[in-house]
């Protein structure tokens, strides 16, 4: 089988696993926690804490349903388009790894806010006050965080090429080295 075919179906299949594994786990949230009071893990510093949001991180936006939908939209749009012009080779595997995950994360989300019109958040850590959260958005802020430490690491500016304005970054570097000189 083709390779990038092969890439293609076993990503699929993994969006689809990890978007599975965050639905269950809202589920469960509904189910077991809905309507009781927080089940304390680790009293004073970790909890899950049924909670419906209806904004974005921070609880920003409030209600912007139409919003949030068409922002999904175009940014899973844009990641399809990144996946599929990535080099279809081992050394970009970690970048396509991440991609699937956020991408899975932001399909969750996504689900919920077309289903219910808001997100099933759970998990809250109490010691630093810090906003209710879930599995996908774990998968998102993981994935964006190990992006970030990539891009600084390992991938190099020529390795990026395949994102639009990386090449051309480069070549405006150099035309300001140049003419300096």
């Amino acid at each position: 089988m083709n390779k990038k075919i092969q890439s293609t179906l076993v990503s699929l299949a993994s969006i689809i696993c990890l978007t599975m594994f965050d639905q269950w786990t809202k589920w469960l949230a509904v189910d077991k926690l809905k309507d009781n009071d927080p089940f304390v893990l680790i009293p004073g510093v970790f909890e899950l804490n049924y909670t419906e949001n209806r904004g974005a991180a921070f609880g920003m936006l409030q209600d912007q349903r139409g919003f949030f939908l068409a922002i999904t939209a175009i940014v899973l749009i844009g990641v399809i388009w990144l996946f599929y012009r990535m080099p279809f080779k081992r050394y970009f595997q970690p970048l396509r790894a991440i991609f699937v995950v956020f991408t899975a994360g932001t399909i969750g989300n996504l689900i919920d806010r077309m289903i219910l019109g808001y997100v099933v958040d759970f998990f809250y850590i109490r010691l630093i006050d810090f906003p209710v959260f879930n599995v996908a958005d774990l998968f998102i802020t993981g994935s964006l965080a190990v992006f970030v430490l990539l891009i600084l690491l390992k991938y190099k500016e020529d390795d990026l090429a395949f994102i639009p304005g990386m090449s051309d970054a480069k070549s405006k570097n150099n035309q300001i080295k140049d003419s300096e000189s």
